[in-house]
């Protein structure tokens, strides 16, 4: 399937992600916030990155900007519990694909991953 890196600073949360996509058939490697995300996209390809936006340090809308042009060809899908938050990244949408409110059920993440992932 696809290999994503997963940008998610609540720890269950991420765990969730990862055993949902992994559960797919998807390769998974969670981050915990923006820096390590762009750490492991200097290190090695990805075909998805699915960042939180609200994340310590460097959040998920600028990791997003930076992502985006370093790494065209990669999707990205952002994910957030507050309203404003998604407000704010429908700036993006040429960056992204979609903004996957949370709380979610991992029928609805599998969807937006294979979703964007098609996209």
């Amino acid at each position: 399937m696809a290999k994503i890196l997963l940008a998610e600073d609540e720890r269950a949360v991420s765990e969730f992600v990862t055993r949902a996509l992994i559960h797919h058939g998807h390769s998974v490697k969670p981050v915990y916030d923006g820096s390590a995300a762009l750490a492991a996209l200097g290190a090695e390809p990805y075909d998805l990155l699915l960042t939180d936006i609200v994340m310590p340090g460097l959040d998920g809308i600028a990791l997003a900007l930076k992502a985006s042009k370093d790494h065209p060809d990669m999707k990205i899908l952002l994910m957030t519990g507050f309203s404003a938050e998604r407000q704010r990244a429908h700036n993006l949408e040429a960056l992204v694909h979609r903004v996957i409110m949370k709380p979610f059920t991992l029928d609805e993440i599998a969807t937006a991953v294979v979703e964007t992932l098609a996209a």
